[in-house]
């Protein structure tokens, strides 16, 4: 499978694992469902991608034994991931994907099911958080409408709805622990989750509060242009982003993806690429999902001398996430010194191979402020760009 060059980042804080594993023709796809095009981008790549952004390393996708193809077509150039064949349950799955991290021997792991693509950042949050405390921690949903018991086509008595809750995934565990449920798994080979099997190893299980946007993808009005787009389902939308950074000795200067040989570089808590971070605020700001600094704050030592490039797949993926495609984007560098001429193209070509999009659909320009203000002494470099983004058909 196509990787990325190691970022030097320190230990991961978590592995995952994605179950992709079933046929999934219940949804009336021609393919299983975790392969299918949902929102600009086969579903399983959705969830992936989430994971991969919030620091998972690796994330494990347990995928059919005649998958492999269709899985790395779906998850090309995502990495660290790894693939391993599921079983013929749910639990069987499961086992095989854990079996595969342990020798890795991860502290903790998330498990999701890759039928639900549409994955908050918080909910993971708050799923590592709870592992401080438990052992497994789950996101729930409160029942919102009244529950009875049925007794075959007859209303039976009514449940007790204030005790009942939704289940949804990922789920998260202290990896050794669930590793171990896992293995001594006695009870149906139809487990509902690996919240059953830590819980019926005398586990404790912590409940954190889930998002409707976890739903899972089901039946095949859930792959409806309707129901696959985001609502609002603006058909355009646009975003500015803005990025400053000084110029210091000993640093190397990146500029929209690219090594510029320079007597100072941009300084910063990752490469400093202005360029590429004034674009990744200009997407989010398109899709109103914060900043540069919320996805990867600087106080984080895992994005120290992180490739910016990294920041704008992750933006990228936000944006076909929510059923958007990159139209255009528009960068303009604002510096005395280098000359940005030269490079202008290989610029555009580089954060068009980002972006997924054509060079044609990226603009470099460049401009100095005739010796005013910072970057007329040269004391840094600034760069702006707009972003559109067009509803994905």
């Amino acid at each position: 499978m196509p990787t990325v060059a190691a970022l030097p980042f320190p230990a991961p804080a978590f592995a995952a694992i994605v179950v992709a594993a079933g046929r999934g023709l219940r949804a009336g796809q021609p393919v299983p469902k975790q392969f299918t095009p949902w929102r600009g981008a086969p579903v399983v790549r959705h969830s992936v991608e989430a994971l991969l952004a919030a620091g998972a390393d690796p994330v494990v996708v347990a995928i059919p034994d005649d998958g492999e193809a269709a899985a790395r077509e779906a998850l090309d150039g995502l990495a660290p991931v790894r693939l391993v064949a599921g079983g013929a349950t749910r639990q069987q799955s499961v086992r095989a994907a854990l079996e595969f991290l342990a020798g890795d021997e991860p502290e903790r792991v998330l498990i999701h099911d890759a039928a639900r693509p549409d994955l908050p950042r918080a909910v993971i949050d708050r799923l590592l958080a709870a592992l401080g405390e438990a052992l497994g921690a789950i996101p729930v949903l409160p029942v919102v409408d009244s529950v009875v018991l049925a007794e075959g086509d007859r209303m039976g008595d009514a449940a007790a709805r204030d005790a009942l809750r939704r289940v949804q995934t990922p789920q998260a565990f202290r990896f050794a622990d669930i590793l171990a449920a896992h293995r001594g798994w006695t009870g149906e080979p139809t487990a509902g989750d690996d919240a059953q099997v830590l819980h019926a190893s005398g586990g404790a299980v912590a409940l954190v509060a889930g998002d409707e946007r976890l739903a899972k993808l089901t039946f095949a009005g859930d792959f409806d242009a309707t129901s696959a787009a985001p609502a609002p389902a603006l058909p355009v939308r646009v975003g500015m982003g803005y990025d400053v950074h000084r110029l210091a000795v000993g640093e190397e200067l990146w500029l929209g993806g690219i090594l510029i040989p320079h007597a100072r570089g941009l300084a910063g808590h990752s490469d400093a690429d202005v360029v590429l971070h004034a674009l990744v605020d200009a997407i989010l700001g398109a899709l109103g999902e914060g900043d540069i600094g919320t996805h990867f704050p600087p106080s984080d030592a895992r994005w120290k001398g992180a490739a910016s490039s990294r920041f704008v797949e992750h933006a990228a993926g936000l944006a076909r996430a929510a059923g958007y495609a990159v139209a255009h984007a528009d960068c303009t560098v604002i510096c005395e010194a280098p000359r940005i001429g030269p490079y202008r193209e290989a610029m555009r070509v580089r954060i068009a191979q980002l972006l997924g999009v054509a060079p044609t659909q990226v603009s470099v320009k460049a401009t100095t402020t005739e010796g005013l203000g910072f970057t007329g002494r040269g004391e840094g470099i600034a760069a702006q760009a707009v972003a559109t983004l067009q509803q994905a058909n």
